[in-house]
């Protein structure tokens, strides 16, 4: 059987076999218009010429729940993050759409609850339950949504990043048909971050608890240590977890290793091009932000909890005195518009990591 190369934008890949044309073409990174040939012949023709690969009745008949960009030619980090941004201009107002659905749920939850404690002496009667009971339902409504969410900015930035501009309706749809499997992992990629990082942190508390000694600060230290490693061990991990179940459509435990494979990829690159390392200065980018947003938010809170830690000596007056302070704080107009902004611009995150899952994928289809 004949072995293929295509080109796309200038670039050359190949030869492969019709197998792997197959799934490329189930992938959609290649299309019709295409630029293919024999690896034999120097006669170039499209991709839909090729027998066997593209059948224009099925391609008619059949829909694609999620199509991918076809093949492009590899970007620079910059590149990668000035490509994410024009995607989220370009699909703003679906962005927003999609920000929305889980945002307003946890919007209603935060203005029920600061109306709650608002109140200095505050009266379990029927109207404060109502309002617990509501702000309780809103945060269960907003983790349900959160797996539409995260599908649909994979989707969205898939058709976005191919020309194409799905409607809302659609796209959530196709959104909605993952939800099983991302909530599924969601409960365990988010239960797996919880879990090593409040045990770790709940026997370091415990150490502190039994009273000074050396052996115990190193232990502590010890855990701490290892804490710091088993999360890096988990982001590794989980780096692609959502493009494989979404782009990928891989099931859950699929997705997984998956995601493990591509981001321990690309060892015969420059450490700074690898997917780890590209990952690594994505998120931190965007926690140093979420970082400068809340401190910005709190930093009159934060100025007064350092005052009150460095002039209060007794550590129950200390503990009582915070609670009581957290507990009489009046609803923050400017720390809910900085919340805001840091809202409206998550999807950012996503779609970096979604243009970086293809840029991956090249480079661990030509290694």
């Amino acid at each position: 059987m004949a072995d293929w190369i295509i080109r796309v934008e200038g670039k050359e890949y190949g030869p492969v076999n019709l197998a792997t044309l197959l799934d490329w073409k189930r992938e959609g990174r290649v299309l019709p218009g295409n630029e293919a040939r024999r690896a034999d012949v120097d006669l170039w023709i499209t991709a839909a010429e090729i027998p066997g690969l593209f059948d224009v009745a099925a391609a008619e008949s059949s829909t694609r729940r999620v199509t991918q960009p076809p093949l492009q030619a590899r970007r620079s980090f910059a590149q990668i993050l000035a490509e994410a941004l024009r995607i989220y201009g370009k699909g703003f107002v679906p962005f927003l759409g999609l920000t929305l659905l889980v945002a307003l749920p946890s919007i209603c939850a935060q203005l029920a609850s600061s109306a709650l404690n608002a109140s200095p002496n505050m009266e379990w009667d029927l109207r404060t339950l109502i309002a617990g009971a509501f702000t309780f339902c809103m945060l269960l409504l907003s983790l349900a949504v959160w797996p539409i969410f995260i599908a649909g900015i994979q989707i969205l930035t898939a058709e976005l990043s191919a020309d194409r501009r799905p409607q809302m309706s659609s796209f959530l749809r196709d959104a909605l048909k993952f939800w099983p499997r991302l909530a599924m992992l969601c409960i365990f990629v988010y239960g797996a971050y919880f879990f090593w990082t409040v045990l770790p942190v709940g026997v370091i508390l415990m150490i502190a608890l039994g009273g000074p000694s050396v052996v115990l600060f190193f232990l502590a230290l010890l855990i701490l240590a290892f804490q710091v490693w088993i999360v890096g061990r988990l982001f590794v991990n989980f780096l692609f977890w959502q493009q494989f179940a979404v782009l990928g459509e891989s099931d859950a435990i699929k997705a997984l290793r998956q995601s493990k494979e591509l981001a321990r990829s690309g060892r015969d690159l420059p450490w700074y091009r690898r997917p780890l390392w590209r990952g690594v200065f994505i998120a931190s980018i965007w926690f140093a932000f979420v970082l400068a947003i809340y401190t910005g938010a709190e930093w009159r809170s934060l100025q007064r909890y350092f005052q009150e830690l460095t002039t209060i000596q007794d550590p129950q007056t200390l503990l009582q005195t915070l609670t009581t302070g957290s507990r009489v704080q009046s609803f923050n107009i400017v720390s809910f518009g900085l919340g805001l902004l840091q809202t409206l611009l998550r999807p950012l995150l996503g779609i970096a990591f979604v243009v970086l899952y293809f840029e991956s994928k090249i480079d661990k289809a030509d290694g």
